[in-house]
């Protein structure tokens, strides 16, 4: 693999999800210190689950394939289990963390919206899970070995830099969806992305037959990113006034808090 296959891969995988950074957050001390925290609260997540999976695969019989097929299977489920567990965890902190920044502030709005809190959480969460979902297959690319040699599908890493990609933005718009369920108590909403996160998951399942995990995943990523944006109070018509540059408020980088 070449240096230029391996940053063209970083750059697909974590393009968007810089430029957003770049864009929306990273001018905001605050928005950069909750981004952070909800990317440390998905790595507890996985230590977590990583500790029950690897304690399983110690006291099971490794001579026993399906077994331990099915402590893989156990393992991706009891890991999207407690990445949603630890995001309403988070939710929670956050609730009690603005009003304690409420409290201490001398204005009336609260300092930052729930609605930004959860698109930044979201992104937290993803920028940790696409860090683990690629770091390693991208160091592995520079070898030894050759992808393919043995009739394998030569686009491994190009399908896997597509994967990162839209689980990074799906984690931000699971984000969305789900601090709007719990503020509005939905419940049906937040059991609908714990499936939609496990169907995900369950996907990579599926490789090395790449276009039966990829196709499925980017059309659950428009699901969802439009239903992030009509949770977050967008429509038809601020998105047309949003992408002529005619409606400023409704840009994250100016939205007034509620």
């Amino acid at each position: 693999m070449t240096t230029s296959v391996f940053f063209g891969c970083t750059f697909i995988a974590f393009g968007p999800a810089i430029a957003l950074f770049v864009f929306t957050i990273a001018r905001d001390p605050l928005r950069v210190i909750f981004l952070i925290a909800g990317a440390f609260f998905w790595l507890v997540s996985l230590l977590l689950s990583s500790l029950v999976w690897f304690i399983a695969v110690q006291i099971s019989n490794k001579e026993n394939a399906s077994q331990q097929k099915g402590l893989l299977i156990f393992g991706v489920v009891l890991s999207v289990l407690l990445q949603e567990t630890f995001r309403f965890g988070y939710y929670k902190l956050l609730k009690k963390a603005n009003e304690g920044l409420l409290a201490l502030s001398q204005e009336d709005a609260m300092p930052i919206s729930i609605r930004q809190l959860a698109y930044v959480s979201g992104l937290g969460f993803g920028f940790m899970s696409g860090a683990f979902s690629v770091a390693n297959i991208l160091a592995d690319s520079f070898g030894p070995g050759t992808v393919g040699i043995h009739g394998d599908s030569q686009h491994y890493f190009i399908s896997s830099a597509f994967m990162t990609m839209a689980i990074i933005l799906l984690h931000m718009f699971w984000g969305v969806v789900f601090f709007d369920a719990c503020e509005k108590k939905r419940w049906w909403s937040v059991a609908l992305v714990v499936l939609s996160h496990l169907l995900v998951s369950c996907l990579s399942f599926l490789n090395p037959q790449y276009e039966g995990s990829l196709i499925p995943a980017y059309v659950i990523m428009f699901l969802m990113g439009s239903w992030a944006f009509l949770s977050a109070g967008g429509s038809l018509r601020n998105l047309k006034l949003c992408l002529t540059c005619k409606d400023k408020d409704f840009l994250l980088a100016n939205h007034r808090p509620r």
